[in-house]
Parts: structure tokens; sequence; C-alpha cells
């Protein structure tokens, strides 16, 4: 093999071991922001129940203040 043949050779190689790299740390990036996306999905879905716990709560405090309100009259 000559020099220019295994030049080209490693060449490809490493531009096929770059090629690598970018494709891993693409898949990687990807993985993150889908975990990230989960996260924040999560979170948000507490915040919605804990509001929603709360408004029940008021609803039923109004209820009962005027069933009292009503027998004390």
């Amino acid at each position: 093999m000559s020099t220019e043949e295994r030049a080209r050779e490693l060449l490809a190689q490493d531009r096929k071991h770059e090629g690598n790299l970018h494709d891993n740390m693409l898949t990687r990036a990807v993985e993150e922001v889908e975990e990230l996306e989960i996260s924040n999905t999560e979170e948000r879905a507490r915040e919605l129940l804990a509001q929603d716990r709360k408004h029940e709560e008021h609803i039923h405090e109004n209820m009962l203040s005027r069933s009292h309100e009503e027998i004390q009259h």
C-alpha cells in the first residue's frame, strides 16, 4: 500500500470516527432534552393537581359557609 493510499484510508477512518462522535453527541443531546421535557411535564402536572385541590377545597369551604349561614337564618 502506498503512502498516498494509506493517507486516504486514515482520512476516511478519521471522518468516520468524527461522524460517529457527532452522532453520539446528537443522540445524547436529544435524550437530555427528552428527559428535561418529561421532568418539566411531571412538575407542571403536580402544580396543576395542587391548584385543582386548592380550588376544590375553596369550593367546599364556600359550600359549608353558605350552608351554615342558611341554617342560622
